[in-house]
């Protein structure tokens, strides 16, 4: 009776084992979303501090594919459960081209910017179309598209040194987001606000030819950034990027930016355009993810350590947190993106 008792109590307690193995085991499985994400939050995923939250609180790997905010939304979406763009218009393009996502929402906002070099910005100050406010530096883009479509010499503005007209460089709009973006804002500057579908047409041929005269186009925004910083002024003098860029690679890459961070200055244009991080979710466990996304910790770390501003920093910006950058506390001077339909037809006249 005694060896039956005791063979019962060890066949429960195997049993109980299993339960509680195969519980927790489901608990803490790691479930493994892959997608389509733009090049410039490859830092933020790659963060081991952003890595290990995700799995331990919320069960959670993301694998992706960098790819451009707009190419992202034609390529073979097959095995993939989430697309992470840089834009609205990227959204409302896979609305057109897919279908309602099952969730989409704005993870992340960073303002378009110009980079350039201090011997660029001082030319450009002196010429009027660059200035300075309370340490932040503006350029005035209405006078900065004609000194490019008047083909400006660098020389005659005291850039000799400089080959050619001036031009500013950006990612292939066709592709790209951060080109995309910038394409409405020439589109919304030459229309003296936000151009429209009914206006758009007009200005067309005055947006193609200022893309053209910038020569070979990127189709990421991480790589056409990662040339202008390697490649010096004679390469790329000026180029459209995002401002989390310059904040992630002054904390990444601290030893690198105190050897050139005088001579790097970022410019935010009037008026500018926010670029908002939109999680686009193909599916149920995607659409999760928007959540985890959004943890208090994981948002603070997407500002201090990658420059992404969130619900956490605000429309305000903690200048503390990148003290030798001239970062604008607040980005007051904005318009808004062009409709979805306005933008494709800047598209498809830039894709002939």
């Amino acid at each position: 009776m005694k060896t039956k008792l005791i063979g019962l109590i060890v066949v429960l307690a195997a049993i109980a084992a299993a339960v509680i193995y195969v519980t927790v085991g489901r608990k803490t499985q790691v479930t493994a979303l892959n997608g389509y994400v733009g090049g410039e939050k490859i830092g933020f995923l790659e963060d081991q501090e952003v890595q290990d939250i995700l799995r331990k609180d919320y069960h959670l790997s993301l694998e992706y594919s960098k790819a451009g905010s707009l190419d992202m939304v034609a390529a073979d979406k097959e095995g993939k459960d989430f697309l992470w763009p840089s834009s609205q218009t990227a959204l409302e393009y896979y609305k057109s081209e897919v279908g309602k996502p099952v969730r989409s929402e704005t993870v992340f906002n960073t303002p378009i910017v110009i980079y350039t070099r201090k011997a660029v910005s001082d030319a450009l100050q002196k010429e009027g179309t660059v200035y300075v406010q309370d340490g932040i530096y503006y350029v005035d883009l209405a006078k900065l598209i004609k000194l490019v479509e008047d083909g400006t010499s660098w020389k005659s503005i005291g850039l000799p040194q400089l080959y050619g007209n001036v031009t500013v460089s950006s990612t292939d709009p066709v592709k790209s987001n951060s080109g995309n973006m910038f394409a409405g804002l020439l589109a919304n500057t030459l229309a003296g606000g936000v151009a429209t579908e009914s206006n758009v047409d007009q200005y067309l041929p005055e947006i193609k030819q200022i893309f053209e005269k910038s020569g070979y186009m990127e189709s990421s925004s991480a790589d056409i950034f990662s040339e202008f910083l390697k490649m010096g002024i004679g390469s790329k003098p000026l180029v459209v990027g995002y401002e989390s860029q310059l904040l992630e690679f002054s904390v990444e890459q601290p030893d690198i930016w105190k050897q050139v961070k005088d001579d790097i200055v970022m410019m935010y244009p009037v008026p500018t355009v926010w670029s908002s991080h939109v999680w686009i979710a193909m599916d149920d466990q995607a659409a999760g993810a928007v959540d985890a996304l959004q943890d208090s910790t994981i948002q603070e770390l997407a500002w201090k350590k990658h420059g992404f501003r969130t619900a956490v920093s605000g429309g305000s910006a903690d200048n503390t947190a990148f003290p030798d950058i001239a970062v604008a506390p607040q980005v007051n001077q904005v318009g808004q993106m062009p409709n979805y339909k306005t933008m494709k037809k800047i598209i498809d006249a830039l894709s002939r």
